[in-house]
């Protein structure tokens, strides 16, 4: 380290402790914008860069799109110049310290697409100088950080360890989680060099005291893809179940209801329509395209992902016999979605498992519509099912709307959704959430994981939920 680097070094760290480093985080999404609040909270000037004026604009402004962060926050900190936002890259040159928290989805292939880190590594290469961090935080298979982020940043002359510092931290971010934020969050660290670590461990340390360090960033990227295929996995066993007890005649929830009552050694996952949002469909095939490179195959892996994408295929056929229940075939059936973000409680839609149902319930020529509080359009298609892209509206949730469909399918249990009114008018309902069990019905429902043959009024008589 030379004596110059060596100050810088010196600089850096009293910025840090003093909190007068400047931060900067690229992409201010659903991971990048708490994060950038946070920060600018905990007194660290702060801009997020983002290329959607629209976002940039908003914060801005002083308006939050981002349900978990309340708009009072952003304008405060925009009213007091702690926070700002900016689609001009040359923004990041002033900055100390630079976070990369942009989306990483796959291909059609289901390979890795890393074309917005390499985007903000190179906006990044283009005005790095000497004294500066940079944070990885985008979910990633193992390897990214030291071989394709810091190559793309050592095209500005710059050295890793000698010139900048370079570390990755994965995102924990769980939407509509009020307990859990940027702000307490643990986090796992792990960097380039020791000296990377420590100042990235100093820094995390000013929003949560529960910092773990790893000896690598492969490490720590390898830490954030185990934390996401865990519950992969999960929730594949617990689908499969739920297609064999509806085989057998048990109901999956009653089942999971009574293992859950024991203290140690369990913990409880529930079936659905399949999985979404922008981590559990996708970090499993990160992995497993990366495995390939060393001659290894994680099958177990991938047959859970492929038991979780079956599960709207599924989903369809219980559609496909509650209509033909009276007489019906999907061909020309009224379906109406309740839920298609990919939890309750929010107005995330990406990757849910609802696109897939829809998709393969307009190749049946059924007539669908759908309900979402949270997300009033919903993009469909461009895909193999369905290859046109197209654009759905949402419809309210009325008696007329209700009594008008032959099938009403509940795939995200919304809170705030009058389920009553749901009982009271569908003519037929099918229920991948359980959301309707303990409510009293006239048979009408169809739940998944539950045999079809198994009354729901029956269910709710006996005090099973």
């Amino acid at each position: 380290m030379t004596n110059t680097f060596l100050a810088l070094d010196q600089i850096l760290q009293e910025n840090i402790k003093t909190r007068a480093a400047r931060i900067a985080v690229i992409g201010i999404g659903y991971v990048g914008l708490p994060l950038a609040v946070a920060f600018a909270e905990a007194g660290f000037p702060t801009v997020g860069f983002d290329l959607d004026a629209r976002k940039v604009d908003s914060i801005n402004r002083g308006v939050s799109y981002i349900p978990d962060i309340e708009t009072a926050r952003v304008e405060k900190l925009i009213r007091a110049e702690s926070l700002r936002a900016s689609t001009d890259d040359s923004a990041l040159r002033d900055a100390d310290v630079i976070f990369i928290c942009v989306p990483t989805p796959f291909d059609r292939m289901k390979a890795p697409d890393l074309g917005m880190i390499r985007s903000a590594s190179q906006s990044i290469a283009k005005h790095l100088h000497r004294g500066q961090m940079v944070i990885l935080q985008s979910t990633t298979y193992p390897g990214t950080t030291e071989e394709f982020v810091l190559p793309i940043l050592e095209t500005s002359g710059l050295k890793a360890g000698h010139d900048f510092y370079l570390a990755f931290s994965p995102e924990r971010i769980d939407p509509g989680n009020k307990e859990w934020s940027a702000n307490n969050m643990p986090k796992v660290l792990g960097g380039l060099t020791p000296r990377s670590t420590e100042l990235a461990r100093d820094l995390l340390a000013t929003l949560t005291p529960h910092v773990h360090l790893v000896s690598t960033p492969r490490a720590a990227e390898m830490t954030k893809l185990l934390e996401n295929i865990f519950r992969s996995v999960n929730i594949a066993l617990v689908n499969e179940l739920a297609l064999l007890c509806e085989r057998m005649d048990i109901n999956i929830w009653e089942v999971i209801d009574a293992a859950k009552t024991k203290p140690f050694g369990f913990m409880p996952f529930y079936p659905s329509a399949g999985v979404g949002g922008h981590c559990i469909p996708v970090d499993p095939y990160y992995l497993s395209w990366k495995a390939r490179e060393f001659d290894f195959y994680t099958k177990f892996i991938e047959l859970a992902a492929e038991v979780n994408q079956s599960m709207p295929f599924h989903v369809v056929n219980l559609i496909a016999d509650a209509v033909n229940r009276d007489g019906k075939s999907l061909d020309g059936a009224k379906v109406l979605v309740l839920g298609v973000a990919f939890k309750r409680d929010i107005d995330d839609a990406r990757n849910s498992p609802a696109e897939r149902v829809i998709e393969l319930l307009i190749a049946r020529r059924a007539n669908v519509s759908y309900h979402d509080p949270y997300v009033p359009r919903f993009h469909i298609g461009d895909s193999v099912f369905h290859r046109a892209p197209r654009v759905l509206d949402g419809v309210a949730l009325t008696e007329q709307t209700l009594q008008g469909a032959d099938v009403v399918v509940i795939v995200t249990g919304h809170r705030n959704v009058d389920y009553g009114l749901v009982l009271a008018n569908a003519k037929r309902i099918v229920d991948t959430t359980s959301v309707t069990a303990a409510m009293q019905n006239n048979g009408h429902v169809v739940r998944l994981g539950a045999s079809s043959s198994l009354r729901a009024a029956d269910i709710g008589a006996n005090g099973i939920s």
